[in-house]
């Protein structure tokens, strides 16, 4: 019995599955040993958009979720954009840090003001040197 794409909503099964074995913090290799499968067979379902009800089955049970959760979760752009970069991990797991702070600028202008402070600094040295050699 295979289950029916969904045209209304966004899922995704394989994103679905990995997602929540992120979340729970279980590696390929550990859902693997726990369904007596291979790593390799949990990678590939796990980039299928569509998988066999049978399937999800035996995924919600090891992942402990209802099959409806595999099913229905619907995919987050902002999650997919997240997931496939790289992101620091404590412990193993993710984290982001968030900069909830106002000081915008432009770098452009950052590299100017620092390039006029080094040319002052330099003009300086060389008043100096001038000074000096008198």
């Amino acid at each position: 019995m295979e289950t029916k794409e969904r045209t209304l909503k966004n899922t995704h099964h394989g994103h679905a599955i990995k997602r929540i074995r992120h979340t729970l913090g279980i590696k390929q290799e550990v859902l693997a040993d726990m369904m007596g499968t291979t790593q390799a067979r949990i990678s590939n379902s796990e980039q299928k958009k569509v998988l066999e009800d049978e399937m999800i089955d035996k995924f919600a049970k090891a992942l402990n979720v209802t099959p409806e959760l595999i099913k229905e979760l619907e995919e987050d752009p902002v999650t997919v954009i997240i997931e496939n970069n790289n992101i620091e991990t404590n412990n193993g797991r993710g984290y982001i840090a968030v900069d909830n702070s106002t000081n915008h600028y432009n770098p452009i202008e950052k590299i100017v003001e620092l390039f006029e402070k080094l040319l002052e600094k330099e003009q300086e040295k060389i008043t100096l040197l001038e000074k000096l050699l008198k």
